[in-house]
């Protein structure tokens, strides 16, 4: 496909003549739109990389196995692990194996790591809340703006005013409250989404937890003539 530096200006001077119709207000939303095309893009790379939509296979697997009682294997099956759900589950089993951890220690270092988790798993949500309330107030800021402008044009063209040019002055204020709209719908969408996914995260992190801390670890001497028989 060749490029086509005509259509290229054309599209580029439109761009242009769309957002000096629309005043600062117009500027600063087209600021944010490709803040939130950057925040969706890097919130949807970081859920993948904590294995947000791996399915937890091999989680469970280790889960089944410590409720076993086969300790080790399934430290060793979660060892390379970098999901969220594995980094939880380790850190669970870890604290239940420690010797020198009670019941209730090991309980809150496992509640530490959680909370340091889905700190994570919730990075850059507050951004795209933040979006999602200002952009349509930025539209709206720039549509009563541009409504005040076409006001004081026509009462300075007194009894010659063109209800044409007063009309032309509205729909071009209104363009403002049309993009504030456009950001915040999928920044709105994209923040529910990411929410739903955290949530998921965290109901299944919570129940992984829960499964190691309802099998007691065995003593020593019970390990031992387990190993025997």
């Amino acid at each position: 496909m060749s490029f086509d530096t005509a259509t290229f200006a054309a599209g580029w001077q439109a761009a242009r003549d769309f957002l000096a119709m629309g005043g600062p207000s117009i500027w600063a939303i087209a600021g944010l739109s490709v803040i939130t095309l950057a925040l969706i893009l890097w919130k949807i790379w970081r859920l993948a990389a904590l294995g947000a939509w791996s399915g937890g296979r091999q989680v469970k697997a280790a889960v089944g196995l410590w409720a076993e009682g086969r300790e080790g294997e399934a430290l060793r099956l979660l060892a390379r692990r970098q999901t969220i759900r594995a980094a939880l589950t380790r850190a669970a089993m870890a604290a239940r194996h420690d010797a020198t951890l009670d019941d209730d220690a090991a309980r809150d270092e496992t509640q530490r790591v959680a909370r340091d988790l889905i700190a994570r798993a919730k990075s850059g949500l507050r951004p795209l809340e933040l979006i999602a309330t200002i952009a349509p107030l930025l539209g709206l800021l720039g549509t009563v703006l541009g409504m005040i402008a076409a006001f004081q044009a026509l009462q300075a063209a007194g009894a010659r005013a063109d209800p044409a040019t007063l009309a032309g002055g509205i729909w071009e204020a209104l363009l403002t409250t049309a993009a504030g709209m456009a950001v915040a719908i999928p920044a709105s969408m994209a923040l529910t989404w990411f929410e739903s996914v955290v949530d998921r995260l965290r109901l299944e992190m919570e129940d992984a937890a829960t499964r190691v801390f309802l099998r007691p670890v065995r003593s020593g001497a019970d390990a031992l003539r387990a190993a025997a028989e």
